[in-house]
């Protein structure tokens, strides 16, 4: 078991944001769209080394749900259906840590590729 737990998970109003504070007085502010694009699901992941997917599109995406897994994790639910990612409290953490400059490497490999944020056909 980790040292350190959450000790809230507030879904913001308009449920692009998870604010996750942390038993040591660490508080973190998480895109919705970070948190589905660097979803710990094998459909993000891949089922194993070099398989990860880069996934446009998702700049305006929302939390539709959040289910506790034992004492150890959430699953969050998006509103593009997806709903496979077990978030563990040290993931959580680490997003909150490192998430602007893996949030960066996603856009890099958005532009690397060709692709983008935001959803074909919609504006920006």
């Amino acid at each position: 078991m980790s040292d350190v737990w959450p000790t809230e998970l507030r879904v913001s109003k308009d449920r692009h944001h998870l604010v996750v504070s942390f038993n040591d007085g660490a508080s973190f502010d998480l895109s919705a769209e970070m948190l589905r694009v660097l979803s710990p699901s094998a459909e993000v992941q891949g089922h194993g080394p070099g398989q990860k997917i880069t996934v446009p599109g998702k700049r305006n995406v929302g939390i539709m749900s959040m289910t506790p897994t034992g004492n150890y994790a959430v699953r969050i639910g998006f509103d593009d259906m997806h709903d496979t990612g077990i978030f563990t409290w040290a993931y959580l953490r680490e997003l909150g840590e490192k998430g602007p400059e893996l949030f960066a490497a996603y856009e890099a490999e958005l532009k690397e590729k060709g692709l983008s944020r935001e959803v074909a056909g919609k504006p920006h």
